[in-house]
């Protein structure tokens, strides 16, 4: 009898968690990429989203149907990001801590470790689905990611609920555990925020656009020839370039050249790059190569196409994100 119990219990729970797979399963990729806009770490959002769905499967069990199960997740999903990030600070690229850098024949300066949490991109392939369309990925861009890391964590959530994912003002509330009026406030202080912040619209490419490709192809191209002619044709006059873990940034494409040339590009064959995607932009897994000739990992590069070039390089100098992005660590000498 005592047997036969287990069982039957046993069968029971795997039953709830077949159902629960089921019913919770195809949200996992959008819930990553509201993870992703509320942290600003591909890395953290993955942990936030193993997060919710434990906390999920916890509470399965008295979950009645009294909202959908979207709602539901996203109540939990952003509950988990804003107790994650109460005691965090906001994660920024070099851009957010000064202005740019007047003096090009100066190396830059790395921050300390620890002293900024730097931006992190995030690769396509996470939340790409090709069943279905299920993220905005331009939602997901670098320009309104760096800009959702400058509001209070609730008003980021607000923010996002409504403007991103299209709650209404009362299943917003319910979400947050709030009031309606509290969240059309805190939506009104977040846009207000982001206005000042905004710079002005870009008609950005997307990844797959030919000319989009074809920039991305001479940005490689440049790097692997050490050619700074090449580079140049490549971006606009306007053109920003910035790098993490560096504190200084450029501005206006003869300072960035100048500091490439000087500090970056190396020898031909120095630099070997892989195309990739990345917040729906072009980008590409970065590698230096050492002494012996062996290219290993340097980070990930990720460009602003637009319809006359590149108007901003952002390089995330994290040899780990390579293996992020679904890349070897270490690529052999050619």
């Amino acid at each position: 009898m005592v047997n036969g119990q287990a069982a039957e219990a046993t069968a029971r729970e795997t039953a709830d968690r077949d159902r629960f797979a089921a019913e919770t399963g195809g949200f996992r990729r959008e819930l990553l990429a509201h993870c992703y806009r509320m942290a600003g770490s591909a890395h953290d959002a993955e942990d936030l989203v193993q997060e919710t769905y434990l906390r999920a499967w916890r509470a399965y069990a008295g979950f009645e149907g009294r909202s959908s199960i979207r709602s539901w997740l996203y109540a939990i999903a952003t509950n988990v990001c804003l107790t994650a990030l109460q005691p965090r600070r906001n994660r920024v690229l070099p851009s957010g801590l000064t202005g740019p850098h007047d003096e090009p024949d100066r190396p830059p300066a790395q921050v300390a470790p620890g002293e900024v949490s730097w931006l992190e991109p995030l690769p396509d392939r996470w939340v790409a689905d090709p069943a279905a369309v299920v993220v905005a990925r331009e939602s997901l861009r670098l320009a309104l990611v760096v800009s959702l890391q400058h509001l209070p964590a609730r008003q980021r959530a607000i923010l996002i609920l409504r403007e991103v994912l299209a709650f209404t003002a009362p299943e917003t509330a319910r979400i947050l555990g709030t009031t309606t009026a509290a969240v059309k406030s805190g939506l009104q202080r977040a846009r207000a925020r982001l206005d000042d912040l905004e710079a002005p619209p870009e008609d950005l490419l997307e990844p797959a656009d030919q000319r989009a490709r074809a920039l991305l192809e001479g940005y490689i191209a440049a790097f692997e020839r050490s050619d700074a002619g090449l580079l140049e044709r490549v971006l606009r006059t306007d053109a920003t370039l910035e790098a993490t873990p560096f504190r200084q940034w450029y501005s206006g494409r003869v300072n960035c050249l100048h500091v490439l040339a000087a500090f970056v590009l190396g020898a031909p064959g120095d630099w070997r790059m892989t195309a990739t995607t990345a917040n729906d932009q072009p980008a590409a897994a970065v590698y230096h190569r050492d002494t012996g000739g062996t290219y290993r990992a340097h980070g990930i590069v990720v460009l602003t196409a637009t319809a006359t070039g590149v108007s901003r390089v952002v390089e995330f100098h994290d040899p780990a994100l390579v293996s992020t992005f679904g890349f070897p660590e270490v690529l052999a000498a050619r």
